[in-house]
């Protein structure tokens, strides 16, 4: 009778405690609810290489609830790897010839937009050189240790940001060259020792707002024992370490640029087509051509990183199939993003007069081109530079 006793008590203490095991769960919903509804915590959105960007610093049991992305890391594994080494090797390729015209034909900076292309042009290859990381990172997980991990996400990031304001610098000295051309003739000699100092300013801005890669990139093991390299940030009420780290990068590396860049060159083509006596058709070209890249590039990506920033304020996307649509359709968008270093060189450098004409010397260096050859590429570059190449002022303006 004691026995039948204790047993009838022992059934009723494990029942118990299986009803309680059911009962919690960390968000307060009970495990059968969690199973019913799938929780998106997997994203691949807003950092090349980050296999995970809901992560916190916590451990937890693997979910049957949990929405499956076998099928997005099966896309950025095909998708990733071969687009990141065709911008890697075009962009670096254009670079290059910035930087070894700059130290081997110019011999040195003469105006603001030498010293700002030339910082574009470095930020843009160093920007570059992290790629084939994401790559490998994509193909066949992390496997460079956590010191290359923090070192590559802030060098990615660092040179993402001096890579955006630089482009911001150039829209403001296009601006004073044009606009207020008279004072910019003046204080020529003082623009260039400004322009200095803004660049270095600008890396010392970039480095500080990199600070969260070296805080939180970990590299994280999955179910599958694959290695990536992802942020992992701290469990804090409403994510907002994430929302802040999300918001500067779409305020630095969007919105400010591109406020920028719409007032001076809309104030710039009123100036423009005011003015006589020069192929203003062709200066408005590149300058459309500048702002249309600009945007196509950005403006997608960025949009997504608003969605990423609301959702993790409030969840919005709890369907498991259109979790796993935006983020593929953010893994397409961020690698458009990416293309903007590789074009910079053809959107800012080649396409002036003086560029052109250095390039082809280059040329001529380099493979030993004939002069009868040299002449006719050369033939069509005209002589005299107009009102808008203005070689102490605005190069890059130039065709």
């Amino acid at each position: 009778m004691e026995q039948d006793s204790t047993l009838h008590s022992r059934e009723i203490t494990a029942r118990k405690a299986s009803s309680t095991k059911l009962s919690l769960s960390p968000v307060g919903i009970s495990q059968l609810e969690r199973d019913k509804m799938p929780t998106v915590l997997e994203d691949f959105t807003t950092e090349p290489g980050s296999g995970n960007y809901e992560d916190y610093d916590f451990t937890s049991t693997p979910d049957p609830g949990f929405c499956e992305k076998s099928l997005v890391r099966d896309f950025r594994r095909q998708y990733e790897p071969p687009l990141y080494w065709v911008i890697f090797c075009l962009g670096a390729v254009g670079n290059l010839m910035v930087i070894w015209i700059y130290i081997n034909i110019r011999n040195g900076f003469k105006t603001m937009t030498d010293m700002y292309l030339f910082n574009l042009a470095l930020a843009d290859l160093l920007f570059l050189g992290t790629l084939p990381f994401w790559a490998s990172d994509a193909k066949s997980g992390w496997v460079f240790g956590l010191a290359m991990c923090k070192m590559v996400s802030a060098l990615y990031k660092i040179n993402f940001f001096s890579s955006m304001l630089l482009l911001t610098c150039i829209s403001i000295d296009r601006y004073i060259a044009i606009v207020q051309a008279t004072k910019a003739q003046n204080f020529k000699q003082k623009r260039l020792f400004y322009s200095k100092l803004v660049c270095v300013g600008i890396w010392a801005v970039s480095s500080l707002l990199a600070f969260p890669e070296f805080l939180f990139a970990q590299v994280k093991t999955d179910d599958y024992e694959k290695s990536t390299c992802s942020m992992v940030y701290w469990a804090n009420q409403n994510n907002r370490t994430k929302i802040l780290v999300l918001s500067l990068q779409i305020a630095v590396g969007f919105c400010l640029p591109f406020l920028i860049m719409i007032f001076c060159y809309s104030v710039i083509i009123h100036t423009l087509l005011q003015a006589r006596n020069f192929q203003k058709h062709k200066a408005l070209r590149v300058i459309f051509a500048v702002v249309a890249v600009f945007v196509l590039s950005q403006l997608p990506y960025n949009s997504l990183l608003v969605v990423s920033a609301a959702q993790a304020a409030n969840t919005t996307i709890t369907d498991c199939k259109v979790a796993r649509n935006f983020d593929i359709a953010s893994q397409v968008m961020k690698s458009l993003a990416f293309t903007h270093s590789c074009l910079n060189p053809f959107l800012y450098v080649f396409i002036g007069v003086r560029f052109r004409n250095d390039l082809l010397k280059m040329l001529r260096a380099c493979t030993c081109i004939g002069h009868g050859k040299l002449n006719k590429l050369t033939s069509g570059v005209p002589k005299r530079p107009s009102v808008m190449s203005d070689t102490e002022t605005t190069p890059a303006l130039s065709l």
